[in-house]
């Protein structure tokens, strides 16, 4: 109870000092304005002239016009006006309404100023018994969503009044910025009064989009009083007509968007739509109502579109747009996401975590039949692009440079006598982009990668494959229809070649059953699931047949 009433007696104090400090303003401006009387007669008989000179030429060149085109029609006009003279001329009527008693001046006073105080006070009524009840409150509207699942309730609340806490402080905040730049900005202008005018914008900015405008008209009219001429009314208006768009367009929508999880374009969308519906009412509860709608869009799994649409997440998945450009073609939007990426991720983390997935939704088209044949390998293709694009993006930086060739200097000798590994395709270009990129890993790891197609493993070609000539294989492998059958045949026959090198192979999705199924030769044979798991394989199959090399060299 404490608590309560003083929190509410602080927002009373709060309001009726704002309300004090306007009305002081005003009455020291009102006991100033029959200084500016001059100016301001000077002014309206200028424009009245202006206004009635253009209005009194244009009304006589009509009435000679209609003149001219009366005398067409009429020859006779000495015989309409003796019928006019004819006519008998009304007689005037007034109507006079008896003075009103002391009653009718009572209510026609007390009426305007009763209605908002009698608001005011049902306001902060309400406020105070929200504010004793709000745990009861909580608990029956957890109760109206239903109490099977009081987890997400309870969350959804949370989440709904911690946006809403975070969204009108921020408001308050941007509005009394608004405010003080206004007020400083007409103090250095000249014009009298500045704290008033600022404190009006600022409360009047709480109306969205239209309360600026209608509370720059009062400045206005006193800067065309206050001096002979029109610049300081020009300052005036331009002042605000500056500061209004910069906040409310740019700023305003990127803080909304931050504070509140609402994408700035939802805002002003929000704003057009609730506007429409309920006019400025709509216009001022446009915001919290699009963020509760929000909110329930991310709890409740029917409305998740609402999040889609007005929630500030990405629409899609990283892996998503991965693929979405790799489908639109536009390599070089690819490149600019991925170096992007590349300065908040590791290049086997983009690998790992968007590329790899991003291919996955290809092969599972392609599983589907909705991708031809022409446009995977568009898509490989543009992954191996990719790919290149994205050494010479490591190699541009002169630090870069300085340490290949400082590493180089230092390890000729040891990567003289290591034994490269072999990345080969198990079978579509899918799997070839995915070798392309675990090559390039390797690479970075300082062992000699060889990326190897399926044509050239196949049954017609397997025989040109020299596979004893790499201590370790690395098997690419993407599918999405969940047969092993072509995996197993191209091991069957790598395994003849080989002799006593090692097998990896690397297969996605991370759920595919040759993940689970037991190897009769587990010896010789490594199933990983990620590129970052694949070179680490190959990496020490790679250091232990170095040191058994140098061993015997020894």
């Amino acid at each position: 109870m404490i608590a309560v009433v003083f929190s509410v007696a602080l927002a009373i104090g709060i309001i009726a000092g704002v309300a004090i400090l306007v009305g002081t303003q005003i009455i020291d401006l009102a006991g100033d304005l029959p200084k500016y009387q001059t100016n301001i007669e000077d002014k309206v008989q200028t424009l009245r002239n202006a206004t009635l000179g253009q209005i009194s030429s244009l009304a006589s060149r009509l009435q000679t016009a209609v003149g001219q085109s009366e005398k067409q029609k009429d020859p006779d006009p000495p015989a309409a006006q003796k019928q006019d003279k004819s006519r008998q001329e009304p007689i005037p009527v007034e109507v006079h309404q008896p003075p009103p008693d002391p009653l009718a001046v009572a209510r026609r006073v007390l009426t305007p100023v009763l209605h908002p105080l009698a608001t005011a006070a049902i306001v902060f009524i309400v406020a105070v018994f929200v504010l004793l009840q709000r745990d009861d409150l909580r608990d029956r509207i957890i109760r109206l969503f239903g109490t099977q699942d009081l987890h997400r309730s309870t969350v959804a609340l949370d989440d709904a009044a911690s946006r809403l806490s975070r969204y009108f402080l921020t408001q308050l905040c941007v509005n009394i910025a608004f405010g003080v730049i206004i007020a400083a900005g007409l103090y250095f202008i000249g014009l009298p009064s500045p704290l008033l005018w600022g404190t009006m914008g600022g409360l009047l900015r709480f109306v969205p989009y239209i309360g600026s405008y209608v509370a720059a008209a009062a400045p206005i009219l006193v800067a065309a009083a206050v001096e002979p001429d029109w610049d300081l009314a020009f300052w005036v208006a331009a002042l605000f007509l500056v500061t209004e768009p910069i906040i409310g367009q740019f700023v305003e929508p990127l803080l909304y968007g931050r504070s509140t999880g609402l994408s700035p374009i939802s805002v002003v969308i929000s704003a057009l739509f609730w506007g429409w519906l309920w006019g400025p009412v709509g216009l001022i509860i446009s915001t919290p109502l699009t963020l509760c709608l929000v909110v329930m869009g991310q709890h409740v799994e029917q409305l998740e579109f609402l999040q889609v649409a007005f929630g500030d997440r990405p629409a899609l998945l990283k892996s998503e747009s991965f693929y979405q450009r790799l489908l639109a073609e536009d390599e070089d939007d690819l490149q600019e996401q991925a170096e992007e990426m590349l300065k908040e991720i590791s290049l086997a983390s983009y690998y790992d975590d968007v590329a790899m997935p991003g291919l996955e939704l290809a092969a599972r088209d392609m599983a589907r039949r909705v991708l031809a044949r022409s446009q995977v390998e568009k898509i490989a293709s543009s992954v191996v692009s990719l790919v290149a694009e994205l050494k010479q993006y490591e190699t541009s930086s002169i630090a870069a440079s300085a340490q290949d060739k400082e590493q180089s200097a230092t390890g000729q000798v040891a990567i003289a006598t290591r034994t490269q590994i072999c990345c080969v395709a198990a079978r579509t270009p899918l799997d070839f982009a995915a070798a392309t990129m675990l090559a390039h890993l390797l690479e970075k790891e300082r062992v000699g990668p060889k990326v190897v197609s399926y044509e050239n493993v196949s049954r017609g070609r397997i025989g040109g494959f020299d596979a004893q000539a790499f201590s370790t294989i690395c098997v690419c492998y993407i599918d999405a229809s969940g047969s092993p059958s072509p995996l197993r045949f191209l091991l069957r026959r790598l395994r003849q070649r080989l002799g006593g090198g090692r097998i990896v192979v690397a297969i996605w999705p991370r759920d595919h059953p040759v993940l689970r199924e037991e190897e009769a030769e587990p010896d010789r044979l490594d199933r990983v699931a990620s590129l970052r798991d694949a070179v680490n394989a190959c990496r020490d199959n790679s250091g232990s047949n170095e040191r058994s090399m140098l061993q015997k060299t020894a």
